[in-house]
């Protein structure tokens, strides 16, 4: 799970304007760290099956909204794919 202080600074890495926090950019940088993170806990606990559930819940909604971003503004998901390394 992310800290508050590690979510403070990835919404200031990618925020569009200064009052962004729920920007495409910024949604999928925050459901990419909570994806690497649960990763790191399955690869331990194997038989975590509702934390699985919750991982593919995320890497589904993070798709989402990657195609949302790719169709609306091509340029920023190129930026944020190349900032991601995704």
């Amino acid at each position: 799970m992310l800290t508050a202080q590690k979510k403070k600074r990835i919404i200031e890495k990618f925020k569009t304007h200064e009052t962004d926090t729920g920007s495409p950019q910024v949604q999928i940088a925050i459901l990419t760290a909570e994806i690497k993170d649960l990763t790191e806990h399955l690869r331990s606990h194997k038989k975590d099956f509702s934390s699985r559930r919750g991982l593919i819940k995320k890497v589904s909604e993070r798709r989402k909204l990657m195609k949302h971003l790719k169709r609306e503004d091509s340029k920023a998901y190129d930026d944020l794919m190349a900032t991601l390394k995704v």
